[in-house]
């Protein structure tokens, strides 16, 4: 399982992969995608993680389904759902800048809830408790 230090890397030679079987340069890329040189080479060596928007636009500019780049760039589970994450990028109402604040701010609570998950109780997973009473939900009976 990759981790959030892992995946810019990941994304980032994904997307040189791409842009090298597409015989395009860096230039041309960043052109294309609307990003600047020295910016799309930290994302391809790994210095930086890309918001979604902007792998919006490069998948757009390497003719690839932005879904695709949002799996591997974790933004999606494997099913396809649309994380938070990118929901925020494509939400048409925001500002880049707002963008960038709630991506941030969704990731500082995700990373938060984390770290004091508290571990589930046999409650939680299903399994009754030793010695606990019914709940009210559990011997209600048919009216």
């Amino acid at each position: 399982m990759a981790t959030p230090k892992d995946l810019p890397q990941d994304i980032g030679s994904f997307i040189r992969d791409l842009r090298q079987t597409a015989k395009i340069s860096l230039r041309q890329l960043a052109d294309k995608a609307g990003v600047s040189n020295p910016y799309l080479s930290q994302i391809e060596r790994g210095l930086r993680k890309p918001s979604a928007e902007v792998l919006q636009q490069i998948a757009s500019a390497l003719r690839v389904s932005t879904p695709a780049m949002y799996l591997r760039a974790g933004l999606l589970d494997g099913e396809g759902q649309q994380g938070v994450l990118a929901a925020i990028a494509v939400d048409p109402d925001l500002s880049i800048a707002q963008k960038q604040s709630l991506s941030q701010i969704y990731e500082t609570f995700r990373n938060e809830n984390a770290r004091h998950a508290p571990q589930p109780s046999a409650s939680e997973t299903g399994a009754p408790e030793p010695g606990a009473p019914e709940t009210s939900q559990d011997s209600e009976e048919p009216k």
